[in-house]
Order: structure tokens, then C-alpha cells, then sequence
């Protein structure tokens, strides 16, 4: 006799990275970025709801493994993620994830998914969604400075939320940047590789920064930051690890997710304690100034916080309904009686 199906409600939708690639394809890569742009922004607009708390961080000589739980009092989720910059010498990835949802009444899971490809698109769509609020209106030309995993999300999130036309790549590993222009070949975008940093911002009125060594480092130099320009440094995301020089961070307005994780990961880690910042999502909503002038210097200083991966676990749940691009999982023991979990191991031998 073989044992009884699990019951229905026991299985827990899983998206692989298969099916997470299936599901872009179909929505359609912009279309998903500028939607996941708005859940983030909704997201944002509800702060005050969310358990907030820097990321339980395991630190190491090789690397780091996190993880990042919030909850908005209906949703519990958490990822996983680690960072391991001397991964991509072993021809591994540097960033890995997986993530779940729950719900807060019962505790039970409701999805898990693969979060490196979705840890991927939720970032550029956060950044495009604070250079939406923080870049000079009209902006045409990005600069992406370090081309590894994270560029050509970025510079596509930034076409299709910001109508961004012109992309100008610097990697110490010209490798990178080929790799970067060939993968946006019929994109709609003007990609142009530099020879280095300072060309590559040349006329950009937006530069990110997204590079992968795990240590302090001076990717940009104040004098090579002209007036106006707005900077998303998503790079900078681990003790000890940054891309501005100070003086940059001296001239401009800087914005962050959350404080406490931003001033122990981010580049505002370089700071005196008292160095001022405003939250983004104060922005967002209104109860704070973003842009104020057309000289200013706006910069996003994103570590990446747990509220975006709930936005992110939160769309792919809902864009799954109706289709088949997950499996049903069987990880939750769900026993006929609740109280008797001996009885159901021992009931499977039949």
C-alpha cells in the first residue's frame, strides 16, 4: 500500500530558475521591469507598515551569506543571499539567492523561488525607480561603470522606466563591457564602451557604480563628478567595501533605504555618524525633497534591503496565478492530526 498523496494545501508553489526565466520571457523583460519598478514604489509608499532591521550578515575571508527578513504584518518574508567576489575565478556566480513568503497567521510558506536572477531585476528596478524621483529630468545618457551581472539589467531598467538612450561602459576587464554591449544588441540603446572611468561618465547624466571587489576602492574621484548628475552606487553593499571617494559624498545629496544597514555597508561608511541622509521613501512620498536643483548632486547610496526583496517575492507570486511556470512542492509535514507527526512518519512505511 503506498502512502497518501499530500493534501493540497500542504504543497508550496516553488519557481525554479528555469521557470523564473520562463516567466520574463513572458512578460517581456521591460514590461516586467517597469512593473516591478511600481510594486516597489507601492511598497515604499507603505514603509511605516514593515519590520525593518539590518540584514543578519556572516562574514568571512571569502565572503559573506546573509539574510534579509521583513514583514508588513500579513507576509512574512526573508532571502538568502551570499556575496563572493572570488567566485567568478572558479567560474561560479558572485551572488547566489533563494527567497520565501509566508503568511504571518499560520507561519506556512506560500512561495520560494530562486532570487539570483529576480535579486538581479529587483535592483535595477529599484534603481530606475529612485533615479525616476532623483535624476535630472530628461535624462538620455547612463554611464555603467563595472559591466558584470548586474549591467545590462540596470541599463534596461533605466530605457524602459526612464527612457534612457545611450549607455557608456567602462570595465577594468574590457572582457566585461563587450560582453555587456554584445547582450544589448537590439535593445534600442547606443552602447559605447571607454577606455576608462572619466569617458565613460563623460555627458552621462545618471552613473551607476557596480563593481565586484570586496574592498574599499575609489572608482570615482570628486573632480570627475561635474554638477548635476545623479549617482546610483549599488555597489558599494558590504563593510568595507566602497566606490566613491568622500569627497564626493561631501558635495552631494544622499539618499538610502534604511540607516542602520546603509551607514555599517554603504558608502556613507566612510562617514562621520552624523553625516546627514534622507530615506527614499520619504521621497517617494512625499515628505521630503528629492531633486531641488538643477547643479545638485543627488546620489542613491543602495545596499539593497529586505523591503524590495518582499515587493519582488510579492509580484512573482501574483504573475504566477494562472500560469504553469512553477512546481508544487511538498514541504510542509501536514499530518490528518496535527498533534500526532510520529503517527504520519510511521503510517508512510505502509
Amino acid at each position: 500500500m503506498t502512502a497518501p498523496a499530500p493534501s493540497e494545501k500542504a504543497l508550496v508553489p516553488f519557481v525554479s530558475v528555469e521557470n523564473m526565466m520562463r516567466l520574463v520571457h513572458h512578460i517581456g523583460l521591460e514590461t516586467l521591469l517597469c512593473e516591478l519598478t511600481d510594486v516597489i514604489e507601492a511598497d515604499f509608499r507603505r514603509w511605516a507598515l514593515f519590520d525593518k532591521t539590518p540584514r543578519v550578515a556572516s562574514h568571512s575571508r571569502e565572503g559573506v551569506i546573509e539574510l534579509m527578513p521583513t514583514s508588513d504584518g500579513e507576509i512574512y518574508s526573508f532571502k538568502y543571499v551570499n556575496g563572493h567576489p572570488k567566485n567568478m575565478a572558479h567560474g561560479l556566480q558572485t551572488v547566489t539567492a533563494f527567497g520565501l513568503l509566508a503568511e504571518v497567521s499560520t507561519g506556512y510558506p506560500v512561495l520560494l523561488t530562486e532570487m539570483t536572477l529576480l535579486t538581479a531585476l529587483r535592483t535595477a528596478a529599484t534603481s530606475a525607480m529612485a533615479a525616476r524621483h532623483l535624476a535630472p529630468e530628461g535624462s538620455t545618457t547612463m554611464a555603467m561603470i563595472g559591466n558584470g551581472a548586474q549591467a545590462e539589467f540596470q541599463a534596461i531598467a533605466m530605457k524602459a522606466v526612464l527612457g534612457i538612450t545611450t549607455v557608456r561602459l567602462f570595465d577594468i576587464d574590457r572582457r566585461a563591457s563587450e560582453k555587456t554591449k554584445r547582450n544589448l544588441e537590439g535593445r534600442g540603446l547606443d552602447v559605447v564602451i571607454c577606455d576608462n572611468a572619466q569617458a565613460a561618465i563623460e555627458g552621462a547624466q545618471i552613473i551607476t557604480t557596480c563593481t565586484a571587489d570586496k574592498q574599499y576602492a575609489t572608482i570615482l574621484t570628486d573632480n570627475m563628478v561635474g554638477a548635476g548628475v545623479h549617482i546610483n552606487a549599488i555597489g558599494g553593499d558590504c563593510p568595507g567595501k566602497t566606490e566613491l571617494h568622500p569627497d564626493i559624498l561631501r558635495r552631494a545629496s544622499t539618499f538610502v533605504e534604511y540607516p542602520p544597514q546603509t551607514r555599517i555597508e554603504g558608502e556613507i561608511q566612510q562617514m562621520e555618524p552624523d553625516y546627514p541622509v534622507t530615506e527614499l521613501w520619504q521621497v517617494v512620498n512625499g515628505e521630503a525633497t528629492g531633486r531641488s536643483g538643477q547643479t545638485q548632486i543627488t546620489l542613491f547610496d543602495s545596499v539593497g534591503f529586505a523591503i524590495e526583496d518582499f515587493s519582488a517575492l510579492r509580484f512573482v507570486r501574483e504573475r504566477i496565478r494562472g500560469t504553469k511556470l512553477f512546481q508544487e512542492i511538498d514541504l510542509i509535514a501536514d499530518p490528518d492530526d496535527p498533534r500526532d507527526l510520529f503517527g504520519m512518519l510511521q503510517r508512510s512505511l505502509d
